[in-house]
């Protein structure tokens, strides 16, 4: 058969939207077809219809040629689909053989010596580099996502759907994911790539089929088709990836850092006598490989970690020791890096999550009784100035959102705080590139009302686009402070490396 999936006329529909309308989507054996729409698109919902995690209400599957009813997961198994979804399905202090065969065991005993060899033999195959017996909490994030695809493997899978797969990688580790993307294809499984990430799909994938508020726009060819047309496709308008700013204007130190040394979770120094100035009216970027002290600095500036040595200030005032909720009144607004298990209370819905630093001011609360109409409003203006899309609005869980949409929350609540310190760690982190554009956008105009952002991101083009000025970690180590409209990738990149020295600016 030409085609080893075929989704035909899907329709899933929940309480408040239609997530899937007469979508459409076939698979070739041996190609890589991205699936490519903005966040809440119904991407992931389809997905999971593939996967049996959902049934559709209209619509029918086949998989190789034959008309397939795909109940639960363990269906998809045995027809040969695996997924790894967005967020991975790990137990975090089980090993890497215990995940894998986790709910694929068999007989009474555990052959678990037996499985870990399989494993390993999967491992060099597909050049994942994975060790059997590491514990999931002690593994990078990237390789937690290669004991996924290798779970995957394990059970034969002929189909891998790779949700978001790029999100939270680092650049370096993106590159490997293609190569094993490639190795995957070359051995003549079929992969389905939902990703926002355009260049990523011009590097690997043969065709994609966009999808926009839950509707087919079509089905391109990628080699000839440009970045540029499908963005287009995708969010039904012209995107510039340019970010348009005028020069800032510095004004008065808002955050001091002098001298600055915290530890990491082994208890030796993670950042060391880091010394940086934020100031009015500019965003300075962090750049660096993930790992060399980004964490750290965040944690140590928002009070989650304890300061071995050194001095925080906030406009000329000693935090160094202040409470969390002490930084938040004086004008410290923090999007984290984890949204999931920092930035929302899963299980709150999202009128609660807008209000969690503010619910004990007025006019959200009067001798400890919330007033609920002031709060459903605040949040309901949050949630359609930054386009949050959800089934019941305010009233939705926050678990029920996509990861785009769950992201933008965040930050519509962090800056509607008006902070005069926005810190943004990988703000961008699984957008689509009409949402890139816009929170750049929020950004630039945050800065420009006379406020100062530190802006954390692994992405150096989002770094030099959208900095002033750009510091550059290594190792825990202040390398240098640039302009960054006076240096480019390739400088940056270097100094990253431990290799140039940008000065102080």
């Amino acid at each position: 058969m030409e085609f080893v999936v075929e989704m035909l006329n899907i329709r899933k529909e929940f309480p408040g939207v239609v997530a899937n309308d007469d979508i459409t989507l076939q698979l070739r054996k041996g190609e890589i077809h991205a699936l490519l729409g903005e966040n809440g698109a119904g991407k992931s919902t389809l997905m999971s219809i593939l996967f049996g995690m959902y049934q559709p209400d209209l619509g029918m599957i086949k998989i190789n040629g034959e008309q397939v009813k795909i109940a639960s997961p363990n269906v998809a198994n045995k027809l040969g689909i695996g997924m790894v979804h967005q967020h991975f399905k790990l137990v975090s202090n089980f090993t890497v053989t215990e995940n894998i065969i986790l709910g694929n065991e068999k007989g009474i005993v555990l052959d678990i010596s037996g499985a870990a060899r399989r494993i390993e033999e999967l491992s060099k195959r597909y050049g994942l580099n994975v060790d059997p017996h590491a514990k999931i909490e002690d593994i990078s994030v990237g390789m937690q996502q290669r004991v996924e695809i290798l779970k995957m493997l394990y059970r034969n899978a002929e189909v891998l759907i790779l949700d978001e797969p790029s999100a939270v990688l680092t650049p370096q580790e993106i590159v490997e994911l293609g190569k094993i993307m490639l190795s995957l294809i070359a051995e003549g499984k079929s992969i389905i790539l939902i990703t926002h990430k355009l260049k990523e799909i011009k590097a690997v994938a043969n065709r994609c089929t966009v999808i926009r508020r839950g509707k087919t726009i079509g089905t391109v060819d990628v080699a000839t088709t440009s970045e540029l047309k499908m963005a287009e496709m995708m969010v039904g308008r012209n995107v510039s990836f340019k970010v348009e700013k005028e020069g800032s204007r510095p004004g008065e130190v808002i955050l001091k850092l002098d001298g600055l040394t915290v530890n990491n979770n082994k208890n030796v120094p993670g950042l060391k006598n880091f010394t940086l100035d934020v100031r009015a009216g500019e965003i300075v970027g962090i750049a660096g490989v993930e790992g060399n002290g980004q964490t750290e600095l965040v944690e140590a500036i928002t009070g989650l970690r304890k300061v071995e040595s050194g001095r925080i200030e906030m406009e000329g005032q000693d935090i160094t020791r202040e409470s969390i909720r002490g930084r938040i009144h004086k004008g410290i607004a923090h999007i984290p890096e984890d949204r999931q298990k920092r930035g929302l209370v899963l299980d709150y819905t999202l009128e609660e999550n807008m209000i969690l630093q503010v619910y004990n001011r007025k006019p959200f609360a009067k001798r400890g009784i919330l007033n609920k109409a002031a709060i459903r409003k605040y949040a309901s203006s949050i949630l359609e100035s930054f386009d949050v899309r959800s089934g019941r609005g305010p009233l939705s869980m926050s678990r029920s959102l996509s990861g785009g949409n769950q992201q933008k929350a965040i930050i519509g609540r962090e800056i509607e705080l008006d902070p005069g310190l926005l810190i943004a760690v990988q703000p961008t982190r699984g957008l689509d590139v009409g949402s890139i554009e816009y929170i750049h956008k929020r950004l630039i105009e945050h800065r420009n009302r006379g406020k100062a952002v530190l802006l954390i991101s692994l992405e150096l083009d989002e770094v030099l686009n959208v900095s002033d000025r750009i510091a550059v970690l290594n190792n825990g180590e202040l390398i240098g402070v640039v302009n960054a409209s006076e240096t480019n990738e390739n400088d940056i990149g270097l100094m990253m490396a431990g290799v140039g020295n940008g000065g102080d600016q």
